[in-house]
This record gives structure tokens, sequence and C-alpha cells, in this order.
């Protein structure tokens, strides 16, 4: 595919208008339809991006002959059904993580993308990160073997809202959204998949319905282990913070920023094209496509990090 990719995006909210800065630095792509909860706020998005076609409801864009491929950020609960619409509508599309929020719903959209052969792509931003990148560099050069990864992820949500500070219209989660950045990412760090998995989890919150506290040890088939702390009650220093400890060094990263275990700073600046993780992996989504190929994050190489989330929810339960 040579000509340029157009695509629609639903959920103009946080996440979505990251992607839309994201896609304004990569060539070959236009943002032609946009879809939001709100007809005023998303056509105000619109106008900002210079995106021609708006609607709140998905139907409308896929419905819309030019649009070659959708990303979907919109709320966790939506996620597998409208891949699936996206997928029988014969479009391409990457869904913002997780990819659903149960084993079930997951493998669907799995079993649909092998039987359209539609690129499928689910965004498990992590892999991209140049942070990330560098140890994995190393890793397949190599040089580093995880023994283990530490990682805590603390934001502070005793109230429903999103990243930018306001209210959200759906829940966030623990286990199915932000547990599965680091399922995934040390399964794809260490190499290996995850053979052991415990989970423990604080008092459920009496408005959100949801644990704010979570504990996860993970263990890979090669013997590397990782633990895993998250709090939606953590009143800062926000964010997620990894620990790599590995057989010839140790790595911290946060965000996109990587040091090693001496608190000395390591440039990642010429992994890759960008230090926008999200850019990254929507350049990977787009090349995929014009390449006819799986893209790394695709929905078939990340179901197993639902397999390891269903089985915590299970032991939860």
């Amino acid at each position: 595919m040579n000509k340029t990719i157009k695509v629609a995006l639903a959920g103009a909210g946080a996440f979505g208008i990251k992607h839309l800065d994201g896609i304004k630095n990569i060539d070959g792509v236009e943002v032609v339809s946009l879809v939001g909860r709100e007809l005023a706020k998303t056509q105000e998005v619109a106008d900002k991006y210079g995106i021609g076609h708006v609607s709140t409801d998905l139907a409308d864009s896929l419905a819309l002959p030019e649009v070659d491929a959708v990303i979907l950020c919109t709320p966790t609960q939506m996620h597998a059904a409208q891949a699936i619409q996206c997928l029988k509508a014969g479009k391409h599309v990457q869904v913002e993580i997780p990819l659903a929020d149960s084993l079930q719903d997951a493998q669907a959209v799995v079993e649909l993308q092998k039987s359209t052969g539609l690129v499928a792509m689910c965004g498990h931003t992590r892999r991209f990160n140049p942070s990330h990148q560098w140890v994995h560099k190393k890793i397949q050069a190599g040089e580093f073997n995880i023994q283990q990864m530490d990682v805590q992820t603390y934001f502070f949500r005793r109230t429903n809202m999103n990243a930018l500070g306001q209210a959200r219209s759906w829940t966030d989660h623990l286990l199915w959204h932000h547990a599965a950045h680091t399922v995934d990412l040390f399964a794809y760090q260490a190499g290996s998949p995850v053979v052991k998995a415990n989970a423990i989890q604080g008092p459920i919150h009496p408005v959100l319905g949801i644990a704010m506290d979570m504990s996860i040890q993970l263990k890979a088939a090669n013997g590397a282990i990782c633990t895993l702390s998250l709090s939606f009650n953590n009143d800062g220093p926000l964010g997620t913070f990894f620990r790599y400890i590995g057989d010839t060094g140790t790595y911290i990263a946060r965000y996109d920023d990587l040091v090693n275990g001496k608190e000395e700073k390591i440039d990642v600046s010429q992994v890759d094209v960008s230090m926008n993780g999200i850019e990254l992996q929507d350049r990977e989504f787009f090349a995929a496509i014009r390449e006819g190929r799986e893209p790394n994050a695709s929905v078939a190489q990340v179901l197993p990090c639902y397999q390891v989330l269903h089985d915590l929810e299970q032991q939860l339960a």
C-alpha cells in the first residue's frame, strides 16, 4: 500500500489526543474521521487537528469507504466489541491497551483477526518506549539477561478521573489495564512465557467497585521473576517505574528516562526515530499495514498476557 493511509480515531479524550499528536509526525497517514461520546467536544478536537468527519457512532466512520484503519482509544469495556466491529467492516485496527477485560473476548478478537488476515494490534506501549527498547536490544545482543524485574505502577485516583483530570465515563482497572503493561513486558523482555502467577488485592472501593491496591508475582519459564505493585491510592510520585536486575547490570526506567543502578543517565535518544512511545507504536501499526505483515504487539502476540490476567482474576475471586 503506497497511498495515504486514511484513519478513523475513536475516543477523543486524553489518549486519543496523544495518538493525534503522534500521527502528525508520520508521513503518509491522515486522520479523516473522529468519534467521541459528546459531539461538541469531539468537534472541537476535530477542528484543532483538521479532521473533516465527526460522529458519536463508530459505525458512521466504518461506513466511510476511504477509511483504511481505525485506532480505538475508547473505554476498556468497549475494546473487544469495537475491535471485532472494525475487523468485520474490513478495517485494520489498533486497540489501546487492554485488548479486552476478559480472556474470552480477547480470544474472540484473535480468532477473527486470523480469519480476516487484517492487521490487528494492541497498544502495549512499553514494547515501544525507547528506554525499554534499549534494554530489549541489549538482551537480543546477548549482553544482558533478566534475573528480576521490580515494577511499581502508582496513581492517585480515589475519584473517577482521567489523565487530564476530567471526570471519566467508565472505571479503570488495575488488573485488566495497568497490570497488562507489565505482564506483557516481562514475558517480552525475558523472552520466555509466564508459567507461574500470584496476586493479592486490597479492599474494594465502595463507590468505584474496584480494588485500589494490588500486588502481583510472576515467574517465567527461564527462571526470571517479576514483582509488581499497583495502587490508585498513591499520592505521588505518579507513573510506572521499572527496575531491571540482570546478570550484567541494573537498569531503571522511568517513562523514557533510563539510568543504571548508580543513577547514571543512559542516552536512549538514538534508539528509534522518536522518543514518543505512542508515536512509535502508531508507526509500527502503519508500517505493518503497508508491508502486509504482523506487527509487534499484534493481538495474537499479546494474547498470553490476557491468559495470565484471567488466571489472576480467578485467584482473586
